[in-house]
């Protein structure tokens, strides 16, 4: 997983300079806010801040996720097959602390050239550690962001999902329905997951936040007729320009609280 998403970055910073964050997403994930309610809110926030939840990965939990070597054949094969699990342990990195959290993540183009690049070997280094550490993608990035002191000031400890863990033992996300639409709205949350192919909730969403049917969300740059049910947004104006509404004002909610005020302190929590 974190080698297709490094190779999708380093194609996204070959192709482009137009764009500030990386989102990475699932087919299980769904918005909660339209495109318009998002690029506002973002536009007149820091290009600095990466939204990625972490922590320290401390005490029996080092033994538990740390000390084990896999061998995920996914690596050296083409065909799916499970991981392998050795009987040797390793020993715990003494050049950085590990970390760990949510696997989805909103990082800025700034922090993921420094992964790519890796000018100072650190994160190339992280990456072969978690070659054998399963559930990678839950520790990777953070681990980086965690460890270099010119990035961790910039770290929101944030994911910007809803996600309603199964319980006990809230281990795994379960599927969302519609008796989880109120919590999706009052989280403030610009995304949710996961949902299962063409749940009822997905309708309901498409048409209580989204202002959507069968068609893109509208927004400022849709520019066309509605007339005689003409899709608006089937013209083009200026993408620029926001017509943001309450998934906005929701959003902005979540940022105030999810930000500190100040950014003169480190933000990793231990």
């Amino acid at each position: 997983m974190i080698a297709c998403t490094l190779q999708a970055i380093s194609i996204l910073l070959k192709e482009s300079s137009e764009w500030d964050w990386f989102i990475n997403l699932s087919a299980s994930d769904y918005p909660l806010v339209t495109q318009d309610d998002f690029l506002h809110v973002f536009s007149n926030l820091s290009r600095n801040l990466n939204f990625i939840e972490h922590m320290q990965i401390v005490g029996w939990k080092l033994n538990q996720r740390a000390k084990p070597i896999i061998v995920d054949p996914g690596l050296y094969l083409s065909k799916k097959s499970d991981i392998a699990w050795t009987t040797q342990r390793r020993s715990l990195p003494t050049s950085f602390k590990l970390f760990t959290g949510s696997a989805w993540v909103m990082l800025t183009r700034q922090f993921l050239e420094y992964c790519i690049w890796g000018w100072d070997n650190l994160p190339r280094t992280i990456l072969m550690y978690y070659a054998n550490f399963i559930s990678s993608p839950e520790g990777y990035f953070h681990t980086v962001i965690c460890n270099t002191d010119g990035f961790q000031n910039t770290a929101i400890s944030h994911d910007l999902h809803y996600i309603a863990w199964d319980s006990p033992p809230k281990q795994h996300p379960r599927y969302l329905s519609m008796k989880d639409f109120d919590k999706m709205v009052k989280s403030n949350a610009p995304f949710a997951r996961k949902f299962a192919k063409d749940d009822p909730v997905l309708d309901k969403i498409d048409k209580e936040l989204l202002g959507r049917t069968n068609r893109f969300a509208p927004g400022a740059w849709c520019i066309g007729s509605s007339e005689n049910g003409a899709d608006p947004c089937s013209l083009r104006g200026n993408d620029s320009v926001f017509n943001p509404g309450p998934g906005a004002q929701r959003l902005q909610e979540l940022l105030g609280l999810s930000c500190p005020k100040i950014f003169g302190r480190s933000n990793v929590r231990e």
